[in-house]
């Protein structure tokens, strides 16, 4: 990149900067951003939050050392050019006025033409009082501001966000961060479908009997009880991560791949989905997760959704989609797999032949499979399944080295540019579709770690059966 391209002086701000998210993907996703000289020439980083870490060589100190134990190979001059332009700022909902003061001082430093931008990383229930502050302290006039999901907590919570922002800055002010959105993987769904005829008149209800959404993970809740029995996996997952993907894989082929084309296309998806119906929703817990910090001895909350969702498409209506996802179960993956309608068997004999599927890896090894019937060698004509897989890495080993989610979407951030964010219209209509399982929430059924999950989820998709565990047990 040069420096033409990059992008005009800016003071980030950063609300839950000694958080978790931080540690793990806000500062290594700026380091790696300053490695690949795809920072402005001239930033500054505030972090913010109720309680300070110290002083700001304390806090530098404690950056320093959470980049060198989460960024392999660490440069240290990147590192130490980082470090020296972050300080920190104490704020809350009530007071932010040094905050400000701060802010100020930093972009009158970096020139006229620097911008603000302020990364949101705050519980739900702070979010709203936190937006008053920043449009009282006048933060907000021109800035850019990255929300983090939960996009609210519920129907009725997530207008009220929305009205909260809506007071104090515009639509193309906010950008609602979803980093499955930011994965190569998750945007290559629109280049495989796109710009391949051989798979694009296949991709509807003629054509495919479902398509399985599926995020398994193997970690338990690990250290973030207290979050998740104040948000649940489908909050959590579900009408953000999932849906998002569902809305790309189901999306009527934009007229352009700009912001307003795309989101456009991906918007008229969520306003087709039926609301879901909860009997037709799998929530489960598994065993131990009461035993995890934070966690009640009595709670119900759900790490683990299974559910049938449908699109009311010409394209799709009448054809499922399952969706899944859940903690300590027996793999981590991120697979979409579109399985085709098998044709008539019975010149091939008596015998029952798996479908024909399209499985797409989304995860940062991306990689595509394809999974047919042909001949078996030998004198009869029977059949044999076999397997093609492509690794896209593989494919392109001279490309460029893929940006991890939360660098693309800073760096789109900085940009202007909003393709990979979700609006509120699609926030809204999402709530809408999931509302009904909260108002009627499925028992919560226990299942064992490293399973995958209880007997009723595995049933939902009926004699098909779920892609995963696929016939390689990963």
């Amino acid at each position: 990149m040069t420096a033409d391209d990059r992008p005009p002086p800016q003071v980030f701000v950063l609300f839950g900067a000694t958080g978790d998210l931080a540690e793990r993907k806000l500062f290594p996703g700026l380091y790696k951003l300053a490695a690949a000289s795809r920072l402005p020439d001239d930033y500054a980083v505030i972090g913010s939050g109720r309680h300070s870490p110290g002083s700001d060589d304390e806090f530098r100190n404690t950056v320093r050392d959470g980049l060198r134990d989460t960024v392999d190979d660490i440069d240290d001059d990147v590192l130490s050019d980082l470090v020296q332009r972050i300080t920190f700022q104490t704020s809350d909902a009530d007071d932010g006025s040094d905050l400000a003061d701060a802010v100020r001082q930093a972009r009158d430093k970096l020139g006229a033409d620097a911008r603000i931008l302020i990364y949101l990383s705050v519980p739900p229930t702070a979010m709203r009082p936190m937006i008053g502050m920043l449009g009282r302290e006048h933060l907000t006039d021109d800035a850019r501001i990255v929300v983090e999901k939960p996009f609210g907590t519920d129907l009725e919570s997530s207008r009220e966000l929305d009205a909260a922002l809506k007071e104090v800055v515009d639509e193309e002010q906010v950008y609602r961060i979803d980093h499955f959105l930011g994965k190569e993987a998750v945007q290559n769904i629109l280049a495989l479908r796109f710009a391949n005829g051989l798979i694009e008149p296949a991709w509807n209800r003629d054509h495919l009997e479902s398509v399985q959404i599926d995020v398994p993970e193997e970690l338990t809740v690990e250290g973030r009880g207290s979050f998740y029995e104040s948000t649940g996996c489908f909050r959590d997952m579900i009408s953000t991560h999932l849906c998002q993907v569902l809305g790309f894989v189901a999306m009527e082929p934009p007229v352009h791949l700009d912001a307003t084309s795309l989101r456009n296309e991906k918007a008229k998806v969520f306003q087709a989905m039926r609301p879901l119906d909860p009997e037709r929703v799998v929530f489960g817990q598994y065993e131990g997760y009461r035993d995890e910090d934070g966690v009640a001895d009595d709670s119900d909350v759900e790490t683990y959704v299974a559910l049938e969702a449908y699109v009311d498409t010409e394209r799709w209506q009448g054809m499922p989609f399952y969706l899944r996802t859940g903690k300590a179960m027996g793999g981590t993956r991120r697979t979409v797999t579109l399985t085709f309608r098998s044709p008539p068997m019975g010149r091939f004999g008596d015998r029952t032949y798996g479908s024909n599927q399209l499985v797409l890896e989304l995860s940062d090894d991306a990689a595509v499979g394809a999974h047919l019937m042909a001949k078996r060698p030998g004198p009869d004509l029977s059949l044999m399944p076999v397997s093609l897989h492509i690794d896209l890495a593989e494919a392109d080993p001279d490309g460029d080295i893929p940006l991890e989610a939360y660098e693309r979407l800073l760096l789109d951030v900085m940009r202007g540019d909003q393709t990979l964010f979700t609006r509120a219209d699609e926030v809204d209509r999402l709530w809408q579709v999931c509302q009904p399982v909260l108002d009627a929430r499925p028992p919560v059924r226990p299942y064992v770690e490293g399973s995958w999950g209880p007997d009723e989820a595995l049933a939902l998709p009926g004699v098909s059966g779920w892609r995963l565990p696929d016939e390689s047990g990963e």
